[in-house]
């Protein structure tokens, strides 16, 4: 079942530029973790990746993820979110990871794109939330 972000936490999936740490499941179980940028739509959060990297083969296996998420102004202040994926998709990836470089680097185009890569969306369905601050 989904779990409601607390609204007092919105900003750090929004308006803030702040960094997600994701965890994602390794094939033998162990854990994996990388800064990713981040987007909140109807309840989700958004990752973007690449086709091949890591993150999208764990994320394509095992749907189970976390989110550690600090607040850039007060690294007391943070959400924790453990989650599932519930969608991924192709379709409108490329414009998504440009947005995203908009708000977290001001360009208006993703400059660390590389010949032939396949943007992907990955959402993620809050399960259960822990916050501080």
């Amino acid at each position: 079942m989904a779990k409601k972000i607390p609204e007092q936490f919105i900003d750090l999936l929004t308006s803030k530029k702040s960094f997600a740490h994701l965890a994602t499941v390794m094939p033998d179980g162990s854990p994996q973790v990388t800064p990713v940028w981040i987007d909140y739509k109807d309840g989700k959060v958004l990752v973007n990746t690449a086709r091949g990297r890591v993150k999208d083969r764990n994320m394509s296996k095992n749907s189970r993820v976390a989110l550690a998420i600090s607040d850039p102004d007060n690294p007391y202040r943070y959400i924790q979110i453990r989650g599932r994926v519930s969608n991924i998709r192709e379709q409108g990836a490329d414009e998504h990871i440009d947005a995203l470089a908009k708000k977290y680097l001001g360009k208006d185009k993703y400059p660390f794109r590389q010949p032939g890569e396949v943007r992907v969306i990955y959402e993620i369905e809050p399960i259960s939330c822990s916050t501080m601050g």
